[in-house]
């Protein structure tokens, strides 16, 4: 396989569930390719780095293989590798969100009618 448009190849690597979504990211200016913006008719090369957002994260991914066909999961990995930049930088923001969530304390139960009354009115005097 000589080139793939860079839709088709986000579409077959996994990343999207459909090629509308990737071609919708693309044009949102989500997706870089080579550290710029790329258009979805964006020919894919072998080397190129690029970056694609999932979730919280976002994975900086190498390109190893083309390909225009979406195959399984293992198959899919095999286009790619992420830099060791985007597994450290991610695994940081990982537990930087897990130390986050056990700071923050969640009450036992949801507040009853005089509590919930008592908290309009603080919100209220606080605009003043």
């Amino acid at each position: 396989m000589d080139s793939v448009r860079l839709d088709k190849w986000l579409w077959a690597a996994r990343f999207f569930k459909t090629r509308a979504l990737a071609k919708k990211a693309l044009e949102g200016g989500k997706v870089q390719y080579n550290g710029t913006r790329a258009k979805t008719s964006k020919a894919v090369e072998v080397g190129a780095l690029i970056r694609v957002p999932q979730g919280w994260d976002i994975l900086e991914v190498e390109v190893l293989a083309l390909s225009d066909q979406r195959r399984g999961a293992p198959e899919a990995r095999a286009l790619y590798a992420e830099t060791t930049e985007s597994v450290a930088r991610r695994e940081r923001e990982a537990e930087a969100r897990r130390l986050t969530n056990q700071v923050m304390q969640h009450p036992l139960k949801r507040p009853d009618k005089k509590q919930r009354r008592d908290i309009r009115r603080f919100k209220e005097s606080g605009d003043e």
